[in-house]
């Protein structure tokens, strides 16, 4: 008989945390009567395919055991045997990734304890998902937090170099290294809902959460189910300038400041008029020289295990 709950585990996520983590996940599971498994990933792409397996094996909830690349992944597979006609499950998290910034954005309790205790209680809510296509992407793909070209996704790149660092040091030593790697921004064309800036854009971060980096606020007022994304998009300033923006988004008041427009819309489509698109989806590689991005939203896909709302009164 199919188990109800199955996590999918990438060992290799948070530098081997995620494997340290399985014994304590283990004993906090029985300890909630929960009847659940466990599925390893052994390669990049596989715990799209294990999601998907999962589905069509009649899981209720499929557990994503790493960070925002994980999620990512799982979030795929579901979205796939969606899309084919297989079924529907619910995704859950437990952090023990890097930044864990897609969990932040959906309402997921941030300690392994946390979410087991989540997982047991059972709350669910429906969020919106992104899709993400374009030039020299062949094939699209899903995304749950967020998209960002530029700046931001090569601070990920820089990041991932940093095996013994997580959360949000690693992300700010990649962000210091940053600044001198990426001096051009490249001339972009952006267009969303009625508006269309030409620019140079030192990053283009398209959210459907609210934070990226494991602690930079992109989109504070964003919500992951409004059916809208939210834009922050920064033009071309000086290295002084980038270091005068970083407490700014991590504080998430950067709205306001000259070099910063944002706004709300349900379609982004972005172009390189000189220079190419480093980019990023879910902290996930897009590419690297991209020439032209498309994101999408599409409303209220997928429903996230997550803590229940604290009410008033």
């Amino acid at each position: 008989m199919a188990k109800r709950v199955r996590l999918i585990v990438n060992p290799t996520a948070g530098g081997g945390a995620a494997r340290l983590a399985v014994p304590t996940i283990e004993r906090r599971l029985r300890d909630h009567e929960l009847s659940f498994d466990l599925a390893y990933t052994e390669r990049p792409w596989h715990a799209a395919a294990l999601a998907r397996q999962a589905v069509r094996d009649g899981c209720e909830v499929v557990v994503a055991v790493g960070g925002d690349g994980t999620s990512n992944e799982v979030l795929n597979g579901l979205m796939s045997a969606k899309e084919n006609g297989e079924g529907t499950a619910a995704l859950g998290i437990l952090c023990v990734g890097r930044g864990n910034d897609f969990a932040f954005g959906a309402g997921v309790p941030p300690s392994i304890e946390g979410g087991c205790d989540a997982l047991a209680e059972g709350h669910r809510r429906w969020i919106d998902v992104g899709w993400v296509e374009g030039e020299p992407l062949v094939e699209g793909r899903f995304f749950g937090n967020g998209v960002g070209i530029g700046f931001d996704a090569v601070v990920g790149f820089e990041a991932a170099k940093l095996k013994r660092l997580r959360g949000l040091l690693g992300y700010l030593i990649a962000a210091l290294r940053t600044i001198f790697l990426y001096a051009h921004a490249p001339r972009t064309r952006i267009e969303f809902g009625d508006r269309t800036i030409e620019q140079e854009s030192l990053m283009i971060s398209t959210m459907n959460g609210r934070r990226m980096g494991g602690g930079f606020l992109m989109a504070p007022e964003a919500e992951i189910d409004d059916g809208r994304f939210d834009l922050c998009i920064a033009s071309g300033v000086s290295r002084l300038g980038i270091l005068a923006l970083i407490p700014r988004f991590l504080k998430g008041t950067q709205k306001g400041h000259a070099a910063i427009t944002t706004g709300r819309a349900d379609e982004v489509r972005v172009v390189a008029q000189r220079g190419s698109l480093p980019a990023h989806a879910d902290g996930e590689t897009l590419c690297t020289e991209g020439k032209s991005l498309t994101m999408r939203i599409l409303p209220r896909q997928i429903e996230v295990v997550c803590r229940e709302p604290r009410t008033n009164g």
